[in-house]
């Protein structure tokens, strides 16, 4: 590392700072807005894979009393659809933002690490929550999805498991050198979490070895928080907690990508 290299870590700034977060999160969203394909991706993906469940199950019986085959999946798809896309886009974004050499000149400014972590989690963030917006919205109008809680509650975790999304892409993105890496990372991080989430398998019936791995997964806690909407007419506290452990998970996860963001891929 160069004398001006030394000098520059020395002298940015250990704290971070609101204005410049939010500086970087308008940057990411004006270059988003131009990117019509990764906007389809967040935004149409999640509901046409929702309905090829929705016509896979539609004709299908259901017992007299218990929600139908899609009611159950489709609700817990709603938290790991976004999830994935969030992963995926995210981890791809940054890397883009290293090897185009933009995270180098960024910082070469008074940016800080964290500033620039939060200003996209900021804005991915926002793009959650309307991904999440429009996905629960069809899922419910067009595609007929009943639960027995609040629409407002299934909103607000499929938003947190996709923050949980990009927090993890971020952190997945520090650790490639190319888009193709940063694409192998998902079966890495991603299905291993999709297998043991109790989606496939209740998590009470896996061997106890499995059930150890999944009780630290942070998507294991997003399904069971949206299990528990669709169950009960009322917030229980094991949903917020479930919700308090998915967004705890979020921030680590910010936190360690902050702290392992290289400027360079080579």
């Amino acid at each position: 590392m160069s004398a001006a290299s030394t000098t520059l870590e020395r002298t940015r700034p250990a704290h971070v700072s609101p204005r410049l977060t939010a500086a970087t999160a308008g940057r990411v969203l004006r270059q988003l807005r131009h990117d019509h394909r990764t906007i389809a991706m967040m935004l149409v993906l999640p509901s046409v894979l929702l309905g090829l469940l929705y016509l896979l199950w539609k004709d299908l019986p259901t017992i007299p009393g218990q929600p139908s085959i899609f009611d159950r999946v489709g609700l817990t798809m709603l938290g790991i659809f976004p999830f994935v896309v969030m992963f995926l886009v995210t981890s791809i974004a940054m890397l883009r933002e290293r090897t185009s050499g933009t995270l180098e000149r960024l910082l070469t400014t008074p940016l800080a690490r964290l500033d620039l972590l939060l200003g996209y989690g900021l804005a991915f963030g926002l793009a959650a929550a309307l991904q999440a917006l429009v996905t629960v919205g069809i899922a419910t109008t067009v595609y007929g999805l009943e639960v027995a809680g609040s629409i407002t509650l299934v909103v607000l975790i499929a938003v947190a498991d996709a923050v949980l999304g990009v927090a993890l892409g971020l952190l997945a993105s520090a650790f490639a050198r190319t888009e193709f890496q940063a694409v192998q990372f998902m079966p890495v991080i991603v299905l291993p979490q999709f297998f043991l989430c109790g989606l496939l398998v209740p998590v009470d019936q896996m061997a106890g070895w499995l059930q150890a791995i999944s009780n630290v997964l942070p998507l294991t806690y997003a399904v069971e928080a949206l299990q528990e909407v669709g169950r009960s007419a009322a917030a229980t506290g094991t949903m917020w907690t479930d919700i308090g452990i998915v967004a705890g998970a979020a921030l680590l996860a910010l936190a360690l990508a902050a702290a392992t963001l290289r400027r360079r891929t080579s």
